[in-house]
């Protein structure tokens, strides 16, 4: 028999969220729902706004479900889709921040659903209700149920992409509660959304046996018969509809589902446990998987009326799979005929939310749980799992730990390198007081103090290299890269060091034989660092190359030294000397790149004499 495990108090929601959540189930569950609509509301029914206010003023969006399964795919090859799961790049001008920052991997989604949402922009007064609504001051919430709520969860990454900014204190964050949504991005876009702190904000309450949520993990191109068979059962609008039924094709899309989903969870616990078998590889080239992943903060609601709580997006797909485990002695239609009618049991939310009800935090539990525990399952919080499935949570809060643990260590470092950016300040200082730039005397590397700082740029990457392999494993939390401090410290030491990199490169005149060092030579410490900054400062990509200005300017002298005209090279110099002027007026750029001695002073003087005094630059350039 599995033991019951008195659960660890987790963080309760404040009784203003209570409220909100309330609000938003009423909302998304009203008490006509089963009527079927009249034609214009049909036509009316993208989205609905309400404004209440109390527990403060705010304004709601509701976003209803759709209940056929033509609008869960892409409606045309054109439309992006990836069969068979009909995932798509997201639009980086709707969706600027979802991507990979350093890497620059664009994230994944549902292209439905991001189609039906960027038509609501378009074809709806969506936009101009939610202005309208941040003009008042009020708080926005976006919410829905089944397919509705990632509409609303689209809505509420639209609203933090476009509506608030870094820094801003007169507008609220948005609060985005869903209800059953199917997921609806790949692991780019969880890491996305997690990176910039907006996880918070966007609530997903599940049932554990909600068929919905978990629709996405199956083959969608392959299973539209059989989803739609099941959103049938499901729509309150249908003549079919119907919690349980005897068809065979919901028991069997059911069956297809637990299967996509087992190769799922086991892929994944066999990563974050740090698995290096080529049975992954193995798995994934004859397996196509589906590319979805939790997003967001989870709320299971169990039997016993408690909230699981969770945000480690590991752990939530862990138990999207264990939770739907057939019991030995449990038929598969009973199975599917339960995971259907769990769909339409958030309405109880109403009430029982506005009750003490425990929030549990389900991660410490379990960790607390295992060890000396000799048992085959236990539950928690009422929600009860095999010893198998407690393992793989432990295993993703371990991994989840881990990165933190990386993250200290990384930290750690953080006064070795300001100490080396002090000396190689110094460096640059000293070279000033003698009236040459650094990075000329680096390249010359005639002194001791040269070789010095050699030593310290080679330290310096060590220290910034093992960081950015780490990143890319994904051993440090994902919200590493959106830390002030490391943005600000890794512009700083672009800024500084990356010039004697490039100092490095042209004096052992690898661009001969490897090519520019803008196109071939830039390390990948210094294309994610600048990132960074781009990102947080929400400025253009490739606003922030003022690190690799004697980069262009060495290229120019390499092309001219090669044959090229001055005219064939006019354009990008021009370019140059307008972006140093920019660069040096607003301070990241120093003032010795305009000494008299500078290599790049002596080559501009060399350039004819009418472009000269025509120049931006001509002032800061000694006579």
């Amino acid at each position: 028999m599995p033991m019951d495990t008195p659960p660890p108090r987790g963080a309760a929601l404040s009784d203003d969220d209570r409220l909100l959540v309330a609000h938003c189930a009423a909302l998304s569950f009203p008490s006509a729902s089963r009527s079927p609509p009249s034609a214009a509301a049909a036509s009316s029914a993208s989205f609905q706004a309400h404004h209440a206010s109390h527990p403060y003023p705010c304004a709601a969006f509701v976003f209803p479900p759709t209940w056929s399964a033509a609008a869960w795919m892409p409606s045309s090859p054109d439309a992006g889709g990836r069969a068979p799961f009909g995932d798509a790049e997201v639009d980086p001008a709707l969706f600027p921040s979802l991507r990979s920052v350093g890497s620059g991997v664009p994230a994944r989604a549902s292209a439905a659903f991001v189609a039906a949402f960027s038509g609501l922009l378009d074809g709806s007064p969506l936009q101009t209700e939610v202005s309208k609504a941040v003009a008042e001051e009020k708080r926005v919430v976006f919410t829905g149920h089944s397919s509705g709520g990632s509409i609303a969860t689209l809505a509420a990454i639209w609203f933090l992409e476009n509506c608030t900014r870094r820094g801003s204190v007169n507008q609220a964050q948005p609060f985005c509660v869903t209800f059953g949504a199917p997921l609806v991005g790949d692991n780019v876009f969880n890491h996305a959304v997690r990176r910039e702190g907006w996880s918070q904000c966007i609530l997903h309450f599940i049932m554990p046996l909600d068929i919905i949520p978990r629709i996405p993990l199956a083959p969608l191109s392959s299973s539209r018969e059989q989803i739609q068979s099941v959103l049938d059962w499901l729509s309150p609008h249908s003549p079919n509809f119907s919690p349980v039924g005897n068809s065979l094709v919901i028991p069997e899309f059911y069956e297809t589902l637990l299967r996509s989903t087992l190769s799922i969870a086991s892929y994944e616990a066999c990563s974050f446990m740090g698995c290096t078998s080529s049975i992954l590889g193995t798995l994934t080239s004859f397996i196509e998987l589906s590319p979805y992943r939790p997003c967001g903060t989870y709320l299971f609601l169990t039997s016993t009326d408690q909230l699981i709580i969770l945000t480690n997006s590991d752990a939530v797909l862990q138990l999207l799979f264990y939770c739907l485990q057939l019991d030995p002695q449990q038929q598969l239609l009973d199975a599917a005929a339960r995971s259907l009618s769990a769909h339409w049991e958030y309405e109880s939310i109403k009430q029982s939310v506005m009750q003490e009800i425990g929030c549990v935090d389900y991660l410490r539990a379990i960790s607390s749980s295992l060890p000396g525990r000799q048992m085959n399952g236990t539950a928690i919080g009422g929600l009860e799992l095999s010893k198998e499935a407690m393992l793989s949570l432990a295993a993703a809060a371990q991994w989840e730990k881990q990165r933190e643990i990386n993250q200290a260590k990384i930290d750690a470092n953080c006064s070795k390198i300001q100490e080396a950016l002090k000396s190689l300040n110094e460096y640059k200082r000293t070279c000033e007081l003698h009236e040459v730039s650094y990075y000329d005397s680096f390249k010359l590397q005639r002194e001791v103090h040269d070789f010095n700082s050699n030593v310290r740029r080679l330290e310096l990457a060590g220290f910034w290299d093992e960081i950015i392999e780490m990143l890319r494993r994904r051993e440090l939390p994902d919200a590493f890269e959106g830390r002030e401090e490391w943005v600000n410290l890794g512009t700083s030491y672009r800024r500084l060091v990356e010039p004697l990199d490039i100092a490095n490169y042209y004096r052992h005149s690898k661009n001969e034989d490897t090519g520019s060092y803008l196109s071939k030579g830039r390390p990948r410490r210094y294309k994610y660092t600048q990132k960074w900054r781009e990102q947080s400062h929400r400025i253009p990509l490739g606003s922030s190359l003022e690190s690799c200005f004697w980069a262009m300017s060495e290229e120019l002298q390499a092309e001219m030294i090669n044959g090229k005209s001055f005219e064939d090279l006019k354009d990008r110099v021009g370019k140059l000397e307008s972006d140093a002027l920019g660069w040096f007026t607003s301070g990241n750029l120093g003032r010795d790149v305009f000494l008299s001695s500078s290599s790049f002073v002596i080559w501009w003087k060399t350039l004819p004499e009418q472009h000269r005094s025509a120049s931006c630059i001509a002032r800061l350039v000694p006579s």
